[in-house]
């Protein structure tokens, strides 16, 4: 068991900070024609401004260090707005990145288009002209980062700061036509002072909150632009396999993206043949445990809008509670034992909203494939996915939500039905989620819930789950705890420092129960932990757990000591460190003893264009007789180069050493060169080659002595092209 709060605490910072009065910003009109290029033009002189910021970090509640004006206007299709951030000069930094991947000083602009307090769109942009959009959820809670608008900024620097411009197409966007105001807020970051402002105050205790947003307030105008709205992404695709042998298989194919929104309330989203091959590797995972490991969905027509068809309660940076993964995309068109992967077909989405209701659905085809394990000749059945949902707001900003997942092949049908939502007050929150999985005639159910308050001088956080025996959702989703349940219930004081170095520290503690039908026993174990943060962005945290477990039918004292560390003190570099030492059951090796982990990552930016850095792994697997079995390392070192914004070039090398063996056992080359030259608009050429020591067989059928080998080798060279109506 790991229990994780520390990236929670850093995202939300203690203190008291008083609520201020409400703020207005009034959008104006204009007719002249703006330029997007960092430089101020004359119509900007009639708009409104505000430039009464106020700290949320480091000091909360204070006055800012520099100062922010910011202004908005609008023409009949464009939402404008415009930053100006004083600063010297040699302060600044602006360095080159691409989409969504940035470092740097940065503006954000953000506008709760529906007026419901709970969803906003977020548009940042550094003071390099590198911009970032993302949808915010829950009232700030979450983030959704794979949201991709159409829209455009730029930024120019000078002796005395620098200026962001930008221009939102009114079409690119979800609004409700008939409000007369939006919410409305203005963030910069100060990287030289480490210091987050915002044109709204809020309570430090729980940070920024949309029920907190500002107004702007539409002046004899309303957004009410028509058109198609209609986004088409032919799609060229080029792929070289490597056979074995020197011999290669060449596949040059083609597919088209479409999204349509016949309102600015509902998106349509369709793919045919579409190519949703990872162009990255998985990071390495090591697993001593009985349950399968968890990766995350990384393909782009299964995380954008991906955020309709999941379950209340997930809160950003915390791993405490998180809501059962009914609806885990990576079961479709998933990899087989051999290597290949299932075809998929055709897919596509509908989501939107209608009032206080938000609704989505899926809907994805799978092609046969036979594949061969242990010498038996095995069939993955021709399928289709579907999953629907429907979410409503309910007491401001609450939820409550219901969700159907299925899967349906020729010869079995597959799925779960859920009721989940979520109960919400301004320092905490109470999510639940109730499930009944099927598969043809059988079922059971599951359920979760989780309760986070987060006041300004205490925390409460309890979590539990229950998985009925025949909770079999695996076609579908990420459930694999099949009869078990949990609780696990801290709480502790947290201290806020005004002043000095420390800003704030924290002492939880707590009790756990796990029971796994398997074992028949129910684990219980006390936690205890102690985390520290700094005001120049560093900290750390220690937790303990000890307890009485049972596994395979032995009863043993367990016990478990984690520690982390994090430190971003400087523009130029950040890391992070991790350990922790146990007394669990290995059930890779199924014997009882210790186990041991340890780790670190670092980001170096070399220069104003280029980034180096690695991530470093040790898994040391001790034997019953208290020595150590084996050791095994895993690094992944990288080196990306973005020589202008939105185009880069990234080489990394994974590679897997063991001890017991001497060797490495694995190594994975990827190289990924991108280039976002319009708005939606990619060029890609990616290559990756897998090496290894399995069994290798010479074409008389004899099998060679090991050695490192290639295992899979392949090139893609894929462009998307936007055509937008």
């Amino acid at each position: 068991m790991k229990l994780v709060i520390a990236v929670l605490l850093l995202a939300v910072p203690l203190s008291v900070v008083a609520q201020s009065p409400s703020k207005v910003l009034t959008l104006k009109k204009t007719s002249s024609g703006i330029v997007i290029d960092g430089a101020i033009d004359t119509a900007w002189g009639a708009a409104d401004s505000v430039s009464d910021f106020i700290q949320l970090q480091p000091y909360a509640g204070k006055d800012p260090s520099r100062k922010t004006v910011a202004k908005v206007l609008t023409t009949d299709e464009n939402l404008y707005c415009l930053m100006i951030c004083y600063e010297d000069k040699v302060h600044i930094q602006d360095n080159t990145g691409k989409l969504d991947d940035f470092g740097g000083d940065v503006v954000s602009f953000m506008i709760d288009t529906f007026g419901d307090k709970r969803t906003a769109y977020k548009f940042a942009v550094s003071a390099g002209g590198v911009r970032s959009d993302s949808r915010l959820l829950d009232d700030a809670r979450n983030r959704d980062y794979n949201w991709d608008g159409i829209w455009f900024a730029a930024s120019k620097v000078y002796d005395w700061g620098y200026v962001v411009e930008m221009e939102i197409p009114y079409k690119s966007i979800q609004y409700d036509e008939r409000l007369a105001q939006w919410g409305l807020d203005f963030d910069r970051w100060a990287p030289v002072a480490t210091e987050d402002i915002y044109w709204c105050a809020y309570e430090a205790n729980e940070g920024q909150r949309i029920s907190k947003f500002g107004t702007l307030l539409f002046e004899q105008f309303r957004p009410s632009v028509k058109g198609l709205n209609l986004e088409v992404y032919p799609v060229g695709i080029s792929k070289a396999t490597y056979l074995g042998d020197r011999s290669y298989d060449f596949e040059p194919n083609a597919g088209i993206d479409i999204f349509y929104n016949p309102s600015p309330k509902l998106t349509f989203q369709l793919t045919a043949n579409p190519d949703f091959a990872q162009i990255e590797a998985d990071p390495f995972n090591f697993n001593i445990s009985r349950y399968e490991s968890y990766f995350e969905e990384r393909r782009p027509f299964f995380t954008e809008g991906n955020e309709i068809f999941m379950p209340s309660g997930r809160q950003r940076n915390t791993g405490f509670y998180r809501p059962l993964e009914l609806f885990y995309p990576r079961r479709i068109g998933k990899q087989l034992p051999n290597g290949a992967e299932v075809p998929l077909l055709f897919g596509t989405k509908a989501f939107g909203r209608l009032n206080e209701w938000e609704y989505g659905g899926f809907l994805a085809m799978t092609g046969e494939e036979d594949y061969t394990v242990d010498g038996v000749q095995e069939r993955e059945e021709r399928a289709t996915f579907g999953s629907a949902r429907v979410k409503k707001q309910i007491f401001e900003n609450s939820s409550i939500g219901l969700l159907f997942v299925g899967k349906h092949t020729p010869t079995n049908d597959y799925g779960v039905l859920d009721i989940d939502g979520a109960f919400r007050g301004s320092t905490w929150q109470l999510a639940y989620q109730v499930a009944r999985s099927f598969v043809n005639d059988r079922g059971d159910y599951g359920g979760s819930a989780g309760f986070t308050m987060f006041s300004e001088t205490w925390i409460t956080l309890v979590r539990g789950r229950y998985i009925g025996q025949d909770f079999d959702i695996n076609q579908v989703g990420f459930v694999p705890w099949r009869g078990t349940w949990e609780l696990t219930a801290i709480t502790g004081p947290r201290w806020y420092f005004e002043e000095g170095s420390i800003r704030e520290m924290l002492l939880y503690f707590g009790p756990a129960l796990n029971y796994e039908k398997v074992d028949s026993y129910m684990d219980r174990s006390a936690v205890l932990g102690f985390n520290m943060q700094f005001r120049n962005n560093w900290g750390y945290e220690i937790t303990a757990v000890v307890g009485r477990s049972k596994d395979s039918n032995k009863e043993f004292d367990s016990y478990e000591l984690n520690l982390s560390s994090w430190i971003s003190t400087s523009a130029k570099w950040n890391a992070s460190m991790w350990g922790g030492y146990s007394r669990t059951y290995n059930f890779a090796r199924d014997y009882l003893a210790f186990y041991s982990w340890g780790g670190a990552s670092f980001n170096w930016r070399a220069a104003q264009v280029m980034e180096v850095g690695s991530s470093l792994n040790m898994f040391l697997e001790g034997n019953p007789e208290g020595g150590i079995e084996d050791v095994t390392y895993n690094a992944r070192p990288f080196i990306s180069v973005t020589p202008m914004n939105n185009l880069n070039a990234r080489l990394y090398i994974d590679n897997v050493y063991v001890r017991s063996t001497q060797q490495f056992e694995r190594v994975i080359i990827g190289f990924l060169f991108s280039y976002n030259f319009l708005p939606k608009s990619w060029i890609y050429f990616a290559v990756n080659e897998v090496r290894d020591r399995s069994s290798e067989y010479a074409q008389t059928g004899a099998l060679l002595p090991e050695r490192m080998h290639v295992v899979d080798r392949a090139g893609v060279f894929k462009i998307k092209y936007l055509y937008y109506f």
